[in-house]
């Protein structure tokens, strides 16, 4: 039950777009247990089109072929799979009807160029498409399913789901369960170090680590022919053991990201929050306003990135900044402390280092940041060293800021 994923366009062989449709259809697809054997990426052109879809169908059960539905004279898709199959273009009136009522609805008529989209393989069954102009097609083609799908996310993911998924699952040949541990505080090699032993040997369990700078995520995929719970129980077991591994230093269970975590400790707690930062230039209060409803616990943020500033807004002593500079950790934590109480908040956060290219000296390499927490009981502060460019160097101090407020809330020590 292999199954092919064959993305169509040229923007997708270019430095400027990506692929997404491929990583959901896999998702989507793996939750059946349908391995994909092959993702392709093809130009426009509509002979390396024709020419992929020949050749996938003497290897592939089912071929998902997403992208070239449009009403352009560069989508040939269409052309490229009824030429593959050896099949005829079919006009249907029902789905031009559909497309021009669906113009008139928007108060415009319809371009003649969206005519072609009313063509349909012959054999094919007709997807309907409600947030679109272009439907998907599913066409058996002897020992092989071609499934045409448009190209924009917001349209093919309902195809699949309505369409697509409910004609897969009468053919499930699996189950699948996944779980995803996010880790800060810890490099790769150091999560190597105390996972050591338990990467499964076991080919329906597979354990991946992705790393990036500031967070580690480890993905568990656990595969079931028969029960889903044998899926999931396996997955959780492996996820159990390396939680107790890594401890304090998972965020996540869930998926979720740090700062949704952060929002919603500050929420069941009832606390508030404010933030003062220099080098990651309002990163972090970003970060934090990303999460919807953090109007309830955010209360405000000052990008303090002038001495002036530091001193006007927050109430940093200048003595403090000309006798300690302006990173140092007692800046940071005159920062936290200020906007704290500025605010009136139950914590504050303060940032302060130097991210780079240029500003670095010997005593205070490019990298060098100075974090604090401010909260009823006193000031933590934090000296870190990042490595990276400028921007990994912001995300990292926004990283390890917010997961400073997480343990302070949970109580949790570094281990």
């Amino acid at each position: 039950m292999n199954v092919e994923i064959l993305a169509v366009g040229s923007e997708l062989l270019s430095p400027f777009f990506l692929d997404t449709n491929s990583l959901y259809l896999t998702q989507r697809l793996n939750d059946l247990g349908f391995p994909v054997s092959r993702k392709t990426v093809v130009s426009d052109a509509r002979d390396d089109i024709r020419s992929s879809i020949q050749s996938a169908l003497d290897r592939t059960a089912y071929l998902f072929v997403t992208g070239g539905l449009g009403p352009t004279s560069d989508d040939v898709t269409r052309e490229g799979c009824a030429e593959a199959l050896g099949r005829t273009l079919i006009f249907h009136r029902e789905i031009l009807d559909k497309i021009e009522a669906r113009f008139k609805r928007r108060g415009r008529d319809m371009p003649p160029a969206n005519a072609k989209q009313a063509e349909i393989l012959e054999g094919a069954d007709i997807l309907s498409n409600d947030n679109g102009t272009a439907p998907g097609q599913w066409i058996p083609a002897g020992r092989t399913t071609v499934v045409l799908l448009p190209g924009p996310p917001h349209e093919l993911k309902p195809i699949f789901e309505e369409s697509v998924w409910p004609r897969l699952a009468a053919h499930r040949a699996g189950y699948t369960s996944r779980a995803v541990l996010k880790s800060t505080g810890l490099t790769e090699s150091e999560v190597e170090t105390r996972i050591a032993g338990l990467y499964p040997d076991r080919p329906d369990l597979r354990l991946t680590i992705l790393a990036s700078p500031g967070q580690i995520e480890l993905h568990v995929t656990a595969f079931s022919s028969h029960e889903e719970t044998a899926a999931r129980a396996a997955a959780e077991s492996l996820s159990d053991a390396l939680l107790d591994r890594l401890g304090g230093f998972v965020f996540s269970t869930s998926g979720a990201d740090l700062e949704s975590v952060v929002g919603r400790l500050l929420r069941e707690r009832h606390k508030t929050l404010a933030t003062a930062e220099s080098c990651t230039g309002g990163l972090l209060a970003e970060r934090v306003t990303r999460v919807a409803g953090s109007s309830e616990y955010f209360l405000e943020g000052f990008v303090t990135y002038h001495n002036t500033a530091k001193h006007e807004r927050l109430g940093v002593p200048p003595d403090l900044v000309q006798s300690r500079g302006a990173v140092s950790a007692e800046v940071a934590a005159a920062m936290a402390a200020g906007v704290r109480a500025r605010a009136r908040a139950d914590f504050g956060l303060g940032i302060t280092g130097i991210a780079g290219p240029t500003g670095g000296t010997v005593d205070k390499p490019v990298g060098l940041v100075y974090l604090a927490c401010a909260y009823d009981g006193g000031v933590d502060v934090q000296k870190n060293i990042f490595l990276g460019d400028r921007q990994q160097v912001r995300f990292q101090s926004a990283q390890r800021a917010l997961d400073m407020l997480r343990r302070n809330l949970l109580g949790v020590q570094a281990s």
